[in-house]
């Protein structure tokens, strides 16, 4: 296996066995301990345990999550997963009680990976579709 498909398989074994089984205890095998996450310019020192936290605050949100992988795209230390992301809304986001709607959102990961372990996480989500489906936006015209 050559070492791009090595990095794709690190990315989707986070999102796979982590996000969507929950199983954190994989993590110390694919998370470097120097993980960043990033949000733009934002930087936050994650590791092991801080990315533990991000899974368990997503999943509190939504117990069911589901992340299906759509595409994958790697060169050199980077991997670009395009996912599509399903789970009932069922704790508060972003200050909205729970709808218990299922709600679907797409959304692209960012992983940097070095001697098997990702060092930098990030991405973007769509999150317009979502806020729609639970009620949190309203639309000024009809869709």
């Amino acid at each position: 296996m050559s070492a791009l498909e090595e990095n794709k398989l690190v990315a989707r074994r986070f999102i796979e066995e982590a996000v969507n089984l929950g199983n954190l205890a994989i993590l110390p095998e694919i998370i470097s301990e120097a993980c960043v996450e990033t949000d733009g310019k934002i930087r936050i020192d994650s590791g092991v345990s801080g990315m533990a936290d991000h899974i368990r605050g997503v999943r509190s949100v939504y117990p069911d999550l589901h992340v299906s992988i759509v595409h994958q795209v790697a060169e050199g230390e980077w991997v670009a997963t395009a996912v599509l992301a399903t789970g009932t809304h069922a704790g508060e986001w972003l200050g909205m009680s729970p709808t218990g709607k299922v709600l679907t959102f797409s959304g692209v990961n960012l992983d940097r990976i070095v001697d098997g372990k990702i060092v930098e996480h990030g991405g973007a989500a769509n999150m317009l579709h979502p806020f729609l489906e639970a009620g949190a936006l309203e639309p000024s015209s009809p869709l």
